[in-house]
């Protein structure tokens, strides 16, 4: 029963924009932290960037500060990952996730996940 659903994924040259969406249900979403990873192959999951529940402060790994910028709508229950001057590193799968009144942002031990989508960036 996934909970969390991500679209928007695709193939792009670099230097091109993509907007990611999650979208969730059976969740009060504005009570949750929501978060965006990745993972490329052969590597492990890494951090990309969070929206908080409390006062929707958001955090960036370094790698994408500046170039990405999360929201969220809570009254569409959905999150969004703009992605902008994508490079070819940045292809990977992007999963959705998020945790009810979640305080640790960049940790990976969120309750919901969802199945990701494919980012592909080419030269």
């Amino acid at each position: 029963q996934v909970q969390l659903v991500e679209s928007g994924g695709g193939l792009v040259q670099a230097g091109a924009s993509l907007r990611l969406s999650c979208v969730a249900s059976r969740l009060t979403f504005s009570a949750y932290t929501v978060a965006w990873f990745r993972q490329a192959p052969g590597k492990e999951r890494e951090f990309v960037t969070a929206i908080m529940w409390s006062d929707d402060k958001t955090y960036y790994t370094d790698s994408v500060n500046g170039r990405f910028t999360i929201s969220r709508d809570n009254a569409r229950k959905t999150a969004y990952l703009q992605m902008n001057s994508l490079r070819l590193e940045d292809t990977a799968v992007y999963y959705c996730a998020a945790r009810f009144h979640y305080n640790h942002p960049r940790d990976d031990d969120y309750t919901y996940w969802g199945q990701g989508t494919q980012v592909t960036v080419s030269s």
